[in-house]
């Protein structure tokens, strides 16, 4: 049944192709996998594999990744992703020896893989759970971990239909997981090799802050003529509905200087966007230092910005939560300042535990979120505590990438 539902899915994939680039880009990387490990593969070399689906998930991976690296040279890095939106925005990452595609899940494709590669260790990110992989490796004798996982129980491996797909968590030597839920979960269903030590994301999210570069233009957007300095909204990973809740406020709030990075950021998407807007707007792109002073919103139309951008805001609102769920709070949260989202944050372990400390708040609908912004512009002392809740948060998270690195190289040592 597993082979069957792969092979469909790849069948699917080559079918839209000539149509859909992002299928195109994998079907094209994939092709080359196994010539970039015929040429870059060193034979005498020790290495660790990491896998990641997408750009998410490596951010997760990667504080993990670059304390190997810096603590343990010995080893290199190869890293593989399944997804193009990972792929090609990190496939010049220099914490890494190797980067490429990670072919479809065929046994295949997972003997030839490992016969090339031959890593030492293997680490997977979160949610990649590929039988043939991972029963490959397990033949091998090559140690697995999963790291910064979280475990659902309506998840396929806890349902009477996956019992055949449940097999494959045997194939992990441990499992570090976010949260004591996902730990009960898994020794309800006999497995005990796991050690609860949160999200790695935490640790990635303040590395970034500490090194935040200084950004001059949106460091000049945010002065003001007058001596009063302005209130900072940013607005990250907005959708069409998030923007529903937030512009009539913006648009009618002087006092507010609007930060806006949209979740697509591709022509028509910022024409809809700026159409929207009822003050004057100036994009990132087309910025200069002397010519932001006088807009009251700057439109974020590149990528790879928003995080630092975070450390200029009073507030802080993340899309999603209006449709298919919230994007990352924690970048956000590390600058202790209060965070709004929508009513679908049921899969973020951090915005339920965030709304629970006082830190953040979750909004249904433009009335919503005008309260909570009002009372918070209002209130400067309630703006400084719930900021500071947020930062509290976030400190009490950090640390998991020093647990997993010395449990998995105190069992390697062990072995």
């Amino acid at each position: 049944m597993y082979h069957l539902a792969i092979t469909l899915y790849a069948f699917v994939v080559r079918l839209v192709s000539p149509f859909n680039p992002k299928a195109k880009k994998m079907l094209t990387g994939q092709r080359k996998t196994f010539s970039i490990l015929k040429e870059k593969i060193d034979k005498n070399a020790r290495y660790i594999w990491f896998h990641a689906a997408s750009l998410g998930e490596f951010e997760q991976g990667r504080p993990l990744i670059e304390k190997i690296r810096n603590e343990k040279p010995e080893y290199k890095i190869l890293l593989t992703f399944f997804s193009p939106s990972g792929y090609e925005i990190r496939k010049n990452y220099e914490s890494a020896d190797i980067v490429c595609y990670l072919p479809f899940d065929y046994l295949g494709n997972a003997r030839k893989f490992l016969r090339l590669v031959h890593p030492e260790i293997a680490v997977f990110i979160k949610y990649e759970f590929w039988m043939n992989y991972l029963n490959k490796l397990k033949d091998n004798n090559i140690p697995t971990y999963i790291i910064s996982a979280i475990f659902r129980p309506n998840q396929i491996f806890f349902r009477w239909y996956g019992r055949h797909y449940s097999k494959v968590l045997n194939d992990f030597d441990w499992f570090f997981v976010q949260n004591e839920r996902s730990r009960q979960l898994l020794n309800h269903f006999k497995h005990n090799n796991i050690t609860v030590c949160g999200d790695t994301r935490f640790d990635r999210v303040k590395q970034i802050a500490d090194k935040a570069e200084r950004l001059p233009v949106i460091e000049h957007f945010i002065e003001s003529e007058s001596a009063e300095k302005p209130f900072i909204l940013v607005a990250g990973s907005s959708w069409e509905q998030d923007e529903e809740i937030l512009f009539p406020f913006f648009n009618t709030h002087p006092e507010i200087k609007l930060i806006i990075a949209p979740h697509e950021m591709n022509g028509n998407r910022i024409a809809n966007l700026t159409s929207r807007l009822k003050r004057t707007y100036i994009l990132y792109s087309q910025a200069k230092e002397q010519e932001t002073l006088d807009a009251d919103c700057l439109v974020i139309d590149c990528f790879g910005l928003l995080s630092t951008i975070y450390r200029y805001g009073q507030i802080a609102y993340i899309g999603g939560g209006c449709g298919k769920g919230i994007h990352n709070i924690v970048e956000a949260a590390v600058y202790g300042i209060p965070v709004i989202f929508g009513a679908n944050y049921v899969k973020s372990r951090e915005a339920s535990e965030l709304i629970d400390a006082g830190g953040a708040f979750s909004v249904s609908s433009q009335a919503q979120f005008n309260e909570y912004v009002n009372s918070l512009l209002s209130y400067p002392n309630l703006l400084a505590e719930t900021g500071e809740k947020t930062r509290d948060y976030v400190n009490t998270n950090l640390g998991a990438t020093k647990i997993i690195f010395e449990k998995i190289f105190g069992m390697s040592t062990s072995n």
